[in-house]
């Protein structure tokens, strides 16, 4: 079975964009781990499927799967390529966009200079909805890590699991040896993402990510989001952050209580069809 797809990036976060609203088809967990090969298959962070909404006050149901198979809640870059995805497919006509996800829905805005602004939704903070072990919120958590010890943590999901660590300089952060470690440690029962933040000042941080089922991506939209709610939680930094990923900035703001809202690009790269 042959599907046309989109190759696109938000900040170098990469993802391939199904349409299954004209199409009809089916991707196997596995099939999705040998498209994701970078080598051998198209090679993306994640999946990205869209799908008629199943209830009548959405327009698309967005699904998201990582490179490994499994599916997930929530994505920020991809959010803002699937608004791109869909609009410039004339799939909608529409420049606000309500989208249903496994964890709500959230709202698209496509702005005249090319950005998505993305509603991301009220943090999660309660650890049971995290879900996170610890007995009642704080706004950072001391774990014992097995190969790491006891570090200080951030706890929050925006729709999707963060652990966020505060670093002296993301350039030689532990990312690559400390965030498989976090990612599957006991204390997230569904695995976690893992931000590790530089705060350069109130309004400005740096960030690399470690995402559960990918590995280290260019950027994280939920992930960058997740950081600056824990940074205000912690007293950090205020409302309006720009956050520097490896792949470029996004904007963040909060205001310490409702949504929070994302900015940022999203672009195509190719098309072509693949056989599923």
């Amino acid at each position: 079975m042959w599907l046309k797809f989109s190759k696109m990036h938000g900040l170098g976060n990469d993802f391939v964009v199904v349409d299954l609203v004209t199409q009809s088809g089916f991707i196997r967990p596995e099939r999705v781990r040998e498209l994701a090969h970078r080598n051998f298959g198209i090679g993306f962070d994640q999946l990205l499927i869209v799908e008629q909404p199943s209830r009548p006050d959405v327009d698309f149901k967005y699904r998201i799967f990582n490179a490994d198979g499994s599916e997930v809640e929530n994505c920020g870059n991809g959010a803002r390529c699937f608004a791109r995805f869909v609009y410039d497919q004339h799939l909608t006509g529409k420049r606000t966009i309500r989208v249903e996800t496994a964890n709500g829905i959230i709202e698209l805005n496509l702005t005249d200079d090319n950005q998505v602004v993305v509603d991301m939704g009220k943090p999660i903070l309660i650890p049971a909805d995290i879900p996170f072990s610890a007995n009642q919120f704080a706004p950072e958590y001391s774990i014992e890590v097995d190969g790491i010890g006891a570090i200080n943590i951030g706890a929050v999901s925006m729709g999707n699991p963060h652990a966020v660590l505060r670093v002296d300089d993301v350039d030689t952060a532990p990312v690559e040896s400390w965030g498989p470690l976090l990612e599957s440690c006991p204390q997230f029962p569904r695995k976690v993402n893992v931000g590790f933040m530089q705060v350069v000042d109130e309004h400005n941080i740096r960030l690399r990510v470690f995402e559960r089922g990918s590995g280290e991506t260019l950027a994280c939209g939920t992930g960058a989001c997740a950081a600056v709610v824990s940074g205000q939680l912690r007293g950090w930094l205020k409302p309006g952050v720009t956050v520097s990923l490896p792949g470029g900035e996004l904007f963040i703001e909060w205001d310490g209580e409702n949504s929070v809202n994302m900015t940022g690009p999203a672009n195509t790269v190719f098309e072509g069809r693949v056989n599923v």
